[in-house]
């Protein structure tokens, strides 16, 4: 049960270590190379000189923020919106979590419950909420009563379709020939529709 993603090794670690790593890069995962989103809390680390904390990046100046982001290389194709995303998922870590990103999943009462904790969080659609929850579950433990059925298509242990299946190479090409074939078929139904 680790998390091996095709990264750098010190920001695999920081993502092992900081629950708010986690879920800054499982934030910065959209519309953007999976390699990038997750690697990008290890550089925002390096820019600041150190790991931030959930109190620190909910009270950063915006603009401020939004320049670290957008600094070559980008820490998304879309900064200023994405600095703005975990800005916002920042305050509610610390408003509603005690500035502690895993008490997010720790107090869960069951799957539905992280399911709808996650699902609260900016940016996070049901997808996006499900395969969070099935990361947290196959790779850092976090399986409270249900968690396998609230992470829905994700949960089985062999599903090989998002970022909570990579554990080697042989992983990420399976998850990624299931993204190809689905965006294929998104295609091939759009097309149907026209």
């Amino acid at each position: 049960m680790t998390l091996n993603l095709p990264i750098d090794a010190e920001a695999n670690k920081l993502l092992q270590r900081s629950p708010l790593a986690l879920l800054v890069g499982m934030i910065l995962d959209q519309q953007f190379p999976l390699e990038r989103a997750f690697s990008a809390p290890y550089e925002l680390s390096r820019r600041l000189g150190h790991e931030p904390t959930a109190e620190e990046l909910a009270d950063f100046d915006p603009e401020a923020l939004t320049a670290i982001f957008a600094t070559p290389p980008a820490l998304h194709r879309f900064p200023k919106a994405m600095a703005a995303r975990v800005q916002e998922a920042c305050r509610i870590v610390v408003d509603s979590y005690g500035g502690e990103a895993e008490n997010i999943w720790t107090g869960a009462a069951d799957g539905k419950d992280l399911f709808k904790r996650v699902g609260a969080l900016p940016g996070f659609g049901k997808q996006k909420a499900q395969i969070f929850v099935a990361l947290l579950g196959k790779r850092f433990g976090v399986r409270p009563e249900g968690w396998r059925e609230a992470a829905g298509v994700y949960g089985p242990e062999d599903a090989y379709k998002s970022v909570a299946d990579i554990v080697d190479t042989a992983a990420l090409v399976k998850v990624r020939e299931y993204k190809q074939a689905a965006k294929a078929a998104a295609k091939a139904t759009e097309a149907a529709k026209k």
